[in-house]
C-alpha cells in the first residue's frame, strides 16, 4: 500500500513547504462524475502565507511577493492559492496541488538571470548582411518590366 505520510515538497535547494504553514480546503469537482462526484469533496484548494511564514529566506519572499503580485495567484495579504481537481481522488489531487506550490514557489523564488552583454557585431557578419541585402534588392529590380520590349 501507498506511504501515506506527508513528504517534505523541496523548493530549492534545503528549503522545503513547512506541511505546518498550509492550509487545505476541499470542495467538490465540476463536470462530469456520476453518482460518485456529488458525495466527495476532491478538489483541492491549497493556501500559503508567503508573507507571514518564517520558512523562506527574506530575500526569496520579497523577490516571490514581487514577482507573484500580478498573476492573480497571490490574495491580498501575501497569500497564495494553489487549486487541483484533475485526479478522481482526494489524495492525488492533493498531492499534485502540493507539488504545483513548490514548484510555483521555487519559480517565483528563483533568482533573476543575469543581465545581457551585448557585444560588438563582427565586421564581416555586417558585410555579409549588406551584401545578401543588396543582392536582394538587384533581383526584385530586375523583376521589374520596364526593359521588356
Amino acid at each position: 500500500m501507498e506511504d501515506m505520510s506527508p513528504s517534505p515538497y523541496v523548493i530549492r535547494g534545503s528549503v522545503s513547504l513547512p506541511e505546518a504553514e498550509l492550509t487545505w480546503r476541499f470542495t467538490r469537482s465540476s463536470g462530469p462524475g456520476g453518482q460518485h462526484v456529488n458525495t466527495s469533496d476532491t478538489q483541492v484548494e491549497l493556501r500559503f502565507d508567503l508573507a507571514a511564514t518564517e520558512a523562506l529566506p527574506a530575500v526569496w519572499k520579497e523577490r516571490a511577493l514581487e514577482r507573484l503580485s500580478g498573476t492573480g495567484r497571490l490574495l491580498s495579504g501575501g497569500v497564495v492559492v494553489v487549486r487541483a481537481s484533475e485526479h478522481r481522488s482526494q489524495w492525488r489531487n492533493r498531492e499534485a496541488a502540493a507539488t504545483r506550490m513548490a514548484s510555483l514557489l521555487a519559480e517565483a523564488t528563483a533568482p533573476p538571470p543575469r543581465p545581457r552583454r551585448k557585444k560588438k557585431e563582427p565586421r564581416g557578419a555586417k558585410e555579409r548582411r549588406l551584401r545578401q541585402k543588396k543582392q536582394r534588392g538587384d533581383l526584385k529590380r530586375g523583376r521589374s518590366g520596364r526593359d521588356w520590349a
